[in-house]
């Protein structure tokens, strides 16, 4: 049984009317994980959530109305008993087998491994080509290949993750924030490739283009609260050369140094300064984290 080989677990879902989609995977949890808490967190659903995890006998946490799917991933992780969280979706999108996988994984030494949807599993190809940008600018970001930025599949050390709650926003963004998290930290993650078929109900919560927004300002966000200098030194040297560029052509036209190519070199200067305060600044955040306690299981 995958509870002898993996003690300590809890597993996580945040659902918001997602009772059919229980209906599936909580019964396959069960069979899988006999003895392992299973925390149904409740974002003020309207349908028939409650009664299912109540006829499954999982723990039920409810928010009185609406907060958000990352704000039910901040109430279960809190709650949450078992040194190992496991992330999933109540849509059906993720498939319980594969937790085997993921948690082989985990135990090779990682504080992180998410499922790495392949293709053909994102609901639809602008999500798809969405996440692939979104990924590749995280990754270059964060320095660190990320081949999956928004699944909400994952795998985590509880004690790490908890480190990054007040950092994570309350909608649906939480595995861009976490993931740039951890890896900026220093925390190690893997990604183990799965497939993740289409919901079969309901309706996603996802609005692209907003969400999509959203999105891209975590991934700035994060990015220069763990290193500044990715974000600031290249807009530093983009004003330089500006600078250099408009000078090089007024010099030749009209044989003189202009006010536009004094105010691209002091932009410059003035970008770069303040991404070196703000290297400081972010080391501070350092301070907070507990890199010296054991690695536990």
């Amino acid at each position: 049984m995958i509870t002898d080989r993996f003690p300590l677990l809890t597993v996580v879902i945040p659902a918001r009317n997602e009772a059919t989609g229980l209906k599936g995977i909580l019964p396959k949890l069960r069979e899988l994980l006999a003895d392992v808490e299973i925390v149904v967190v409740d974002d003020g659903s309207v349908d028939d959530t409650k009664a299912v995890c109540h006829d499954h006998g999982v723990r039920l946490l409810s928010h009185p109305y609406p907060k958000g799917n990352g704000a039910a991933i901040k109430t279960g992780a809190r709650a949450a008993k078992g040194e190992v969280i496991i992330f999933m979706d109540a849509d059906g999108q993720h498939k319980p087998e594969d937790i085997t996988e993921l948690l082989n994984k985990f135990y090779e030494g990682y504080d992180m491994v998410v499922g790495a949807r392949q293709s053909g599993s994102q609901a639809g190809l602008h999500r798809a080509v969405a996440n692939d940008v979104f990924s590749r600018f995280a990754s270059w970001m964060v320095l660190q290949p990320i081949a999956d930025l928004t699944s909400g599949f994952r795998v985590v050390r509880a004690r790490r993750f908890r480190q990054f709650l007040y950092l994570l926003p309350n909608g649906f963004s939480y595995p861009t924030t976490i993931t740039m998290s951890f890896f900026r930290a220093g925390y190690s993650v893997a990604y183990v490739p799965i497939h993740s078929p289409r919901r079969s109900s309901g309706a996603s919560h996802i609005h692209p283009l907003r969400d999509g927004v959203r999105f891209l300002l975590i991934i700035i966000k994060i990015g220069t609260l763990f290193s500044p200098q990715r974000l600031f030194l290249p807009v530093s040297a983009g004003f330089f050369l500006t600078g250099v560029a408009y000078y090089g052509y007024t010099y030749l036209s009209t044989g003189r140094f202009t006010n536009m190519s004094a105010l691209l070199f002091i932009s410059a200067i003035f970008t770069f300064l303040v991404g070196i305060v703000s290297e400081q600044v972010s080391a501070l955040h350092f301070k907070d984290i507990d890199t010296s306690d054991t690695e536990g299981p």
